[in-house]
């Protein structure tokens, strides 16, 4: 989903740095984005690391110029829905990935925007950070992240800046959980778990998350403030 954000945001002619922890798929998706015309910068970066954060944004600043989009995509899952058997190692190591990494960034790069009085920062949350799913850290974590969007949407409205999370469904991309899910079960337990969990029928895929990145990156999305967006095809079943 961060690979498709990034060209999402390329085929709108935004210059991009791009971080990841394994150097040959990065290297893959930074050449498939410069052959799209795009200014691109690589960064191999571990952000569950809190060091990594200012190296990264250090980085990308120093080849791009001025930060006026973040998309924070970092995520990650340990433990299990057993609140009480998972260990506070596993709730703490998840939170490092899944929020502090974001947060990290956020307080990096919302000076500069609001020096010039424009920016957005989109979050990659979960439906399962708006209703009851996967492992109780992922849960909790995700639910943090969206509501340190809300607050921090609040707080930056009148610089101009637009925070606002996506909550993406069950997505299905190479490497994913969602690919591993498919392999490690028969088609029969994959296809009653679409029929009760997925109205479409299908897993989700990169692109309209990628696209709903880029939409609320642009002018357009300019009265959106705060907002948690599902790009899920019907599979959250919250009112809110």
């Amino acid at each position: 989903m961060g690979r498709q954000s990034a060209i999402s945001l390329a085929r709108e002619g935004v210059n991009v740095a791009i971080c990841a922890r394994g150097q040959e798929r990065l290297d893959d998706t930074a050449d498939e984005l410069r052959n799209s015309g795009a200014t691109v910068v690589a960064i191999n970066a571990d952000m569950s690391l809190p060091e990594s954060a200012a190296n990264v944004f250090d980085e990308a600043e120093a080849a791009l110029g001025s930060i006026d989009i973040l998309v924070n995509n970092v995520g990650g899952s340990l433990g299990t829905s057993d609140v009480l058997a998972t260990s506070e190692e596993d709730f703490r190591a998840v939170f490092e990935v899944n929020l502090w990494s974001s947060v990290r960034l956020m307080q990096l790069a919302a000076p500069g925007m609001r020096e010039r009085n424009w920016g957005r920062i989109v979050n990659i949350a979960s439906i399962w950070g708006r209703e009851h799913g996967g492992s109780a850290p992922y849960m909790a974590s995700k639910a943090s992240l969206i509501a340190v969007t809300k607050h921090l949407a609040l707080q930056l409205a009148p610089d101009g800046i637009c925070v606002n999370s996506v909550a993406p469904g069950s997505i299905e991309f190479p490497g994913g959980g969602w690919e591993r899910f498919r392999n490690s079960n028969t088609p029969e337990d994959v296809a009653e778990f679409l029929k009760w969990n997925l109205p479409a029928g299908k897993f989700g895929y990169p692109e309209p998350v990628g696209d709903t990145v880029a939409f609320l990156s642009s002018e357009n999305a300019g009265w959106i403030m705060g907002a948690c967006i599902n790009v899920d095809g019907g599979q959250s079943k919250s009112l809110f």
